[in-house]
C-alpha cells in the first residue's frame, strides 16, 4: 500500500448527545480535515467491532486495533466551558501497534484523548512534520467518571515533536509547562476559541484574532486548527500562514455538528481572501 500524506495516532470517541452519539476525537476530526484539503489520510485507532469506522471515516485509510470497548464521552457546555464525563475507555495504543508502512507519513499528528499514546510515540516518524494536540496529557479521569485537569506528566517529553497545541483552558497559566514546551517543540500554538491563537516560537508569543463564524458546535476545533494549520506549514513553511489558514478553517468548522463542516480548500482560501486583516502578529 502507498504510504499516506497525513497520518493520525489515538482513540476515536462516541461522543454522545440527545439523538444517540456521533464519532468524535482528534482522529476522525483532524483526519476528515486532512482529506478535505486534499490529503491522502490514514489513523490508527483502537475501537470495538461495533463501530463501523469505514463508513464514520469515508476515503480515510483506517488501521483498528481490536477492543470490546470504544471511548465514550458525554460532552454538555455551561457558561461556554465544556464538561465531560467519560462512560467507556479504549486500552492504550503502543508504538508496536503502528504498522510499518504507516510510519512514512509526510506529516504526523499525535491526537490522544486520555494518554492512550505517549509522547515519546514521536520517535517512530523520522522525517514527518509531527504535531501533536496536549490536551489528552493533560486531564484524567476521576471516580466519577469527570474528566478533569492534571499537571504535565512527569518525565514526558516533546523531544520530536514540531508543533505542540493545546486550548488555553488546558493551559490555565502553567508557565514552567509552558517554557519546556518551548524548549522541545519548535512551535507552541494555544488556541483561544473566539479569542483566535497565540502561536509560540523563539521563545516568543504572536498573536492572531478568530475569523468571524456563526457557531453551532465547537467541538474539534481545535483538531481542525492542528490538522489545518500542520497540512499549510508543510506547504508554505510560513508559520504565518499556516496560523492563518489553520485560524479560518477552524472558524468554519464550527458552523455545523460534528465533522460534517470541516472545511474544503476552496472555502478557506474564501475565507482569507475576504478578511485579509486577519493576520499573526
Amino acid at each position: 500500500m502507498s504510504i499516506p500524506d497525513f497520518l493520525v495516532v489515538g482513540h476515536v470517541a462516541k461522543d454522545l448527545d440527545a439523538s444517540g452519539w456521533q464519532l468524535g476525537g482528534t482522529v476522525a476530526y483532524a483526519a476528515t480535515q486532512a482529506r478535505r484539503l486534499g490529503l491522502t489520510a490514514a489513523v490508527v485507532t483502537r475501537a470495538s467491532d461495533d463501530v463501523d469506522l469505514t463508513s464514520f471515516l469515508p476515503g480515510i485509510r483506517v488501521h483498528c486495533i481490536p477492543s470490546e470497548t470504544t471511548t465514550t464521552f458525554e460532552n454538555r457546555y455551561d457558561a461556554r466551558r465544556r464538561v465531560q464525563r467519560v462512560w467507556a475507555q479504549a486500552p492504550s495504543i503502543r508504538p508496536e501497534d503502528v504498522p510499518q508502512e504507516l510510519r512514512g507519513a509526510r506529516i504526523v499528528l499525535l491526537g490522544p484523548l486520555l494518554s492512550e499514546v505517549t509522547p515519546d510515540m514521536a520517535g517512530l516518524f523520522i522525517g514527518s512534520l509531527v504535531g501533536c494536540c496536549l490536551q489528552g496529557w493533560l486531564r484524567h479521569v476521576g471516580s466519577d467518571g469527570l474528566v478533569r485537569k492534571r499537571a504535565w506528566p512527569d518525565g514526558a517529553s516533546l523531544r520530536g515533536v514540531n508543533v505542540a497545541f493545546l486550548s488555553e483552558d488546558d493551559m490555565e497559566d502553567d508557565e514552567p509547562a509552558l517554557e519546556r514546551w518551548q524548549r522541545e517543540a519548535e512551535i507552541v500554538v494555544i488556541t483561544c476559541g473566539r479569542g483566535g491563537a497565540t502561536v509560540w516560537t523563539e521563545g516568543k508569543p504572536r498573536r492572531i484574532a478568530a475569523f468571524p463564524h456563526a457557531e453551532v458546535d465547537p467541538t474539534g476545533a481545535g483538531d481542525v486548527f492542528a490538522a489545518a494549520f500542520l497540512v499549510a506549514f508543510d506547504e508554505t513553511h510560513d508559520i504565518a500562514a499556516a496560523a492563518r489558514f489553520a485560524d479560518a478553517a477552524a472558524g468554519l468548522s464550527v458552523e455545523g455538528a460534528g465533522t460534517s463542516k470541516a472545511p474544503t480548500r476552496e472555502q478557506v482560501k474564501t475565507m482569507l481572501t475576504e478578511h485579509q486583516e486577519i493576520v499573526l502578529a
